[in-house]
C-alpha cells in the first residue's frame, strides 16, 4: 500500500500540466506516443465497424468546419509557445451514418467522428462549429490522457484496498470492493467526465470565436439539443452535465469568447 501511495505522489508531480485557455492544473502521465498509438488503432476500428456517410454536402461541411476549428486551435498553440506540441495532432474528420446516435467524439490527436443523428440539432454551420469546437477542445485539453490517468489511479486504489482486506472473509472483501467500485465511479470518474465536458464547452467557445463563428450560437445549438428529448439519466449518474446547466454555463462564458470574435 505504501508503494502505491508513493507511486501516486510521484506521478502527481511528474504528470501535472496546465490546460490551455482555462488554466486548470491536470494530472496526466500517459506517454503521448502510447496515447496516440491507441487512439489511431481505436479510430480505425470504429471506422471499420461503421458506415461512413455518403452525403457529400454534409461530409464537406464536417471537414471544412473541422479544419477551420483545428486551425484556430493550432494558431492558439503557436501564439502561446506550444509549437512543440503540434506534432501530436493529425486531424481527421468523419461523418458516420447512424441516425439513432445523437453524438460526436474526439480521440487523442484529433481523430473526430460526427454521427448523423446529431445533424437535426446542428442544422447549420454555426451549430456544426459548436460541435466541432467542443471536440477539438477535448484534444487540445488532453482529456483522453487525463481520463486514462484517472482510471489507472482508481485501479491502483482498488489494488491497495484488496491488499488491505485480503485477510477478511470473502463476502466482506466482495462488499468492500463493490462499494469502492461504485463510490469511485459516482464520486470520482463521473464528476471528472462532467468537468471535462464543461471545460470543452468553455474552450470550444473561444476556439469557435477565434475561427470567426459567433459564440452566442452555441446556446441556440444546446437549446435544440434539449428539445430533442429522450430519456436521460440523472446528472449524478451521467458522463455529461444536464443541458440546462450547460446552457447556463455557456451564457456566463460568452463574454470572454466574444472578445476574440469581435477582434
Amino acid at each position: 500500500m505504501r508503494r502505491i501511495s508513493r507511486l501516486a505522489i510521484l506521478l502527481f508531480f511528474i504528470g501535472c500540466s496546465t490546460v490551455p485557455i482555462t488554466g486548470r492544473r491536470q494530472l496526466s502521465f500517459i506517454p503521448q506516443g502510447e496515447l496516440l498509438s491507441l487512439s489511431d488503432q481505436n479510430y480505425k476500428q470504429v471506422l471499420s465497424q461503421s458506415k461512413v456517410s455518403t452525403d457529400a454536402s454534409w461530409n464537406q461541411k464536417v471537414t471544412e468546419v473541422g479544419q477551420k476549428i483545428a486551425g484556430s486551435a493550432e494558431t492558439f498553440m503557436r501564439e502561446n509557445g506550444m509549437e512543440k506540441d503540434l506534432k501530436n495532432y493529425k486531424w481527421e474528420f468523419n461523418l458516420i451514418q447512424d441516425d439513432k446516435t445523437v453524438n460526436a467524439f474526439c480521440m487523442p490527436g484529433g481523430k473526430i467522428v460526427v454521427y448523423t443523428g446529431i445533424l437535426p440539432a446542428v442544422k447549420d454551420e454555426n451549430g456544426l462549429a459548436t460541435v466541432m469546437s467542443h471536440e477539438v477542445a477535448h484534444a487540445l485539453a488532453n482529456h483522453g490522457g487525463e481520463r486514462m490517468s484517472q482510471e489507472l489511479l482508481v485501479q491502483a486504489g482498488g489494488m491497495g484496498l484488496a491488499q488491505l482486506t485480503k485477510t477478511k472473509p470473502a463476502l466482506a472483501q466482495q462488499i468492500l470492493m463493490q462499494a469502492y467500485g461504485a463510490g469511485s465511479q459516482v464520486g470520482i470518474l463521473l464528476p471528472y467526465s462532467r468537468s471535462h465536458e464543461s471545460e470543452a464547452d468553455h474552450i470550444g467557445l473561444v476556439l469557435m470565436a477565434r475561427a470567426g463563428y459567433d459564440p452566442k450560437t452555441a446556446v441556440v445549438f444546446w437549446e435544440r439539443m434539449s428539445s430533442l428529448g429522450g430519456a436521460k439519466p440523472p446528472e449524478l449518474l451521467s458522463t455529461h452535465p444536464a443541458n440546462a446547466r450547460r446552457i447556463a454555463d455557456i451564457q456566463k462564458e460568452i463574454p470572454e469568447a466574444e472578445k476574440y470574435y469581435k477582434s
